[in-house]
C-alpha cells in the first residue's frame, strides 16, 4: 500500500479575467508550482499518480442544493461581463467559463482519493486541486471555493462506504466556516479548525469562528476551533494545538478516517497568513495524524498562496504520508502567550463534551509525593549471549547515528536489560548525539551517576510514584488505562519531547514493562517526530515475539495497530499528571496549557 497523488492538469484552467487584488493570489501557479517541486524532489514518481475525474451533479447534492448547481453550470456560457456581475454576488470569488468544470474536478479528486483510500488501494494520499472547497457552503460560493470538497469526500465515506466517525482536520489559516455549517449538528463527524481570527478582525469575521462555538443539537463539542488571536504563530504553537486539543479529542473519538483540509496559507512566508511554521512543521503534523484510524490520511489542498512556502509543504507533507521521517522542527519549542491563551479558552469551552480534557484539567491535588531511588543490582554482561546482544544494539546505534539508517529495532536479555540501556545511553552521547532522550518503561531505573548536563532527558514510566528529581529526570507510574496512556502520551511524553528537542530517542520496554503491544508501537510512532526519525527501541526478549515486528513497522512510517475501545484515566492517573506538570513547565514550555498568570 502505498501514496495516491490526485491531480488533473486542466484545474489550472480557470483564471482571473478581470483586475481584483483580492483575487489574484488564486492562480493557477498554485498548483504547477507544487507539482514541479514535487517531480524535482523526486516525490511524484514514489507516489500512485490518479487522474482526477469530475464529480457528479448527484455527488455534489451530498452537500449542495441543485439550484446552486445548476447555477454554476450556466456560468461556463457567460461572458466575461457577465461572470464579473455575477462574482460580485459573494464574497471573495471571481469564475471563469472553466470553472465549473475545474471544482468539479477538484470535488472528484477528493472522492477518487477517498475511495482508493478506504478500497485499500492505497495508504493514504494528497489531492492536489482547486479551486478550494472549506468556504464553500451549500447554495453559496466564498473565498474563493465553489464547491466543498472535504465536506463532500466526507459525506461520500459515511455513504458510501459506511463510515460511523470522520475526523476533519483543517489547517488552512481561515476558518472553513463552509465545513463547520454542514456539520454542525452531526456528531459522526468531528471538526477541528484553526484559524487567523485577531478577535474577529480578519476574514471571514465571524462571531462563529471563535472558540466557544462547539456545535449545535446533537453535535454539541464536534464542532472544535482553535482561534489565533495574533500573527506570527509558528511551529511550537501548531505542535501545541495538535498534543493539547486535537489529538485527546482524536483518540476519544476514534475516527475511521482523517480527511485535512490542507491549507498552507498557514506556512512562513504567505502574505495571507502571516505565520511563521516552516514546511518542516507540516511534516510533522501530517506525522501525528498517521497513528489515528490506522493510518488512513486523505489531505485535500486548500488555500496557500506564497508559491515557495507552498511548494516546500506540500512536499513535506507528501513525505510524510509516504513514511519518510521529518525533518527536526527549528527554532524554539516554547508557545506564544497568545495560542496559550487560545489553547486555554478552547480546552475550557470543549470539556463539557470530552471526558480526556475534563481529566487533564483536574486541579493539583497539592499531594507531596517523594523521589525514593530504586536501585536494582547491576547485572554483569560477562555472559557470551549479553555480550553478543550487547554489540548488536550499539552496532545498530552506530548506524542511527552515522546516518546509514533512521532508526532500528534490538532484543535485549531481561537478566541484562538495565546493564545493556545504561552502556547505550553513554555510547549514544560520547558517539555524536547532541541531546538524548530515554524513555524508559518499566523496572529501568536511571542509573545514579548520570548528570543532568542538559545533554540526556531521561522519562520512566512504570516507577512506583510520580517523581521529578530533577527536570532531566522524570517519572510516572505504568497508567492501567487507554485514557491514562494516552494523557500520558500526548501531555507528558511528547511535550517534554518537542521541548528538549533529542538527536536521538532510545526507547526501551524492559522486563515485564506492562504496556500491551499497540501501546508500544504507537509510543513509538509519536517519539519519530521529535528526533527526526532517529529512534532506537530497545525490546525485552520475553516480549511478545509480534512486538519487534509491529515496532520496526512503526519506526518505518506504518500506522500501529488501534488501541481499541477508549476508557477513561483513573484518578491516580490523572492526579500524577497534574502533579508533574507545573514542577516541570519552568523548564519545558511545550507542556503549557494555558497562559501564565
Amino acid at each position: 500500500m502505498g501514496t495516491a497523488l490526485v491531480y488533473h492538469e486542466d484545474m489550472t484552467a480557470a483564471r482571473l479575467l478581470w483586475d481584483d487584488p483580492e483575487c489574484e493570489i488564486e492562480c493557477p501557479e498554485r498548483l504547477t508550482t507544487a507539482l514541479e517541486r514535487l517531480q524535482q524532489q523526486g516525490l511524484e514518481q514514489r507516489c500512485l499518480r490518479l487522474a482526477a475525474r469530475e464529480a457528479s451533479e448527484a455527488e455534489l447534492g451530498l452537500v449542495h442544493s441543485p439550484e446552486y448547481v445548476a447555477l454554476l453550470r450556466g456560468t461556463q456560457a457567460l461572458g466575461t461581463g457577465e461572470l464579473q456581475a455575477l462574482s460580485k454576488q459573494y464574497d471573495a470569488v471571481y469564475l471563469h467559463p472553466s470553472t465549473f468544470h475545474c471544482a468539479r474536478l477538484a470535488a472528484g479528486a477528493a472522492l477518487q482519493l477517498v475511495d482508493a483510500v478506504l478500497t485499500g488501494a492505497v495508504r493514504n494520499g494528497l489531492a492536489l486541486v482547486r479551486p478550494p472547497g472549506h468556504h464553500s457552503q451549500r447554495a453559496t460560493a466564498n473565498g474563493f471555493c465553489m464547491f466543498n470538497n472535504v465536506a463532500i469526500a466526507a459525506k461520500h465515506a459515511q455513504q458510501q462506504h459506511r463510515l460511523c466517525r470522520v475526523l476533519i482536520v483543517d489547517w488552512d489559516v481561515h476558518h472553513g466556516q463552509g465545513i463547520q455549517y454542514i456539520f454542525e449538528d452531526d456528531p459522526s463527524v468531528l471538526y477541528f479548525s484553526w484559524h487567523r481570527y485577531e478577535h474577529g478582525h480578519f476574514w471571514p469575521h465571524l462571531r462563529e469562528s471563535d472558540a466557544d462555538v462547539v456545535g449545535r443539537g446533537r453535535g454539541l463539542g464536534f464542532t472544535v476551533n482553535l482561534p489565533w488571536n495574533q500573527v506570527g504563530m509558528g511551529n511550537a504553537d501548531y505542535v501545541a494545538a495538535f498534543l493539547h486539543v486535537l489529538l485527546p479529542l482524536a483518540f476519544e473519538f476514534d475516527p475511521e478516517l482523517v480527511l485535512v483540509s490542507a491549507g498552507f496559507d498557514s506556512a512562513i512566508g504567505d502574505p495571507e497568513g502571516q505565520m511563521l511554521a516552516t514546511p518542516e512543521c507540516f511534516a510533522h503534523l501530517t506525522q501525528l495524524l498517521q497513528v489515528l484510524a490506522g493510518g488512513r490520511v486523505c489531505a485535500v489542498l486548500e488555500g496557500g498562496y506564497h508559491l515557495e512556502s507552498l511548494s516546500q509543504s506540500v512536499c513535506m507533507t507528501v513525505r510524510a504520508l509516504l513514511g519518510d521521517p521529518a525533518l527536526p522542527l527549528s527554532g524554539p519549542m516554547e508557545p506564544h502567550g497568545s495560542a496559550l491563551e487560545s489553547l486555554q479558552r478552547v480546552r475550557a469551552a470543549q470539556a463539557p463534551h470530552w471526558v480526556s480534557l475534563q481529566q487533564q484539567g483536574q486541579p493539583d491535588l497539592g499531594r507531596q509525593v517523594g523521589w525514593r531511588l530504586r536501585l536494582r543490582p547491576r547485572e554483569a554482561l560477562a555472559q557470551d549471549e549479553a555480550l553478543t546482544a550487547l554489540g548488536k544494539v550499539l552496532y545498530l546505534l552506530d548506524r542511527i547515528l552515522d546516518g546509514q539508517v533512521s532508526s532500528g529495532v534490538a532484543a535485549t536479555l531481561a537478566s541484562a536489560a538495565a546493564a545493556t540501556l545504561d552502556v547505550a545511553v553513554r555510547y549514544g552521547l560520547s558517539h555524536g548525539a547532541q541531546r538524548l532522550l530515554c524513555v524508559a518503561v518499566g523496572q529501568l531505573d536511571r542509573p545514579p551517576d548520570l548528570t543532568d548536563d542538559g545533554r540526556n532527558l531521561w522519562l520512566n514510566i512504570g516507577g512506583k510514584e510520580a517523581t521529578a528529581p530533577s527536570t532531566f529526570h522524570v517519572s510516572v507510574p505504568l497508567p492501567v488505562t487507554t485514557g491514562g496512556f494516552l494523557s500520558f502520551a500526548l501531555a507528558l511524553v511528547l511535550p517534554l519531547a518537542y521541548s528538549f528537542q533529542p538527536d536521538l530517542v532510545l526507547v526501551a520496554l524492559g522486563p515485564a514493562h506492562g504496556l500491551r503491544d499497540p501501546q508500544a508501537a504507537l509510543l513509538a510512532a509519536l517519539l519519530r517526530g521529535p528526533a527526526g526519525g532517529r529512534v532506537l527501541a530497545l525490546v525485552d526478549e520475553e516480549s511478545t515475539p509480534q512486538l519487534a515486528t509491529v515496532l520496526a513497522s512503526v519506526l518505518n512510517g506504518e500506522a500501529p495497530p488501534s488501541l481499541g475501545p477508549f476508557s477513561m484515566a483513573t484518578p491516580e492517573d490523572a492526579q500524577a499528571l497534574m502533579y508533574l506538570r507545573p514542577r516541570l513547565e519552568p523548564r519545558w514550555k511545550m507542556l503549557q496549557v494555558a497562559a501564565p498568570p
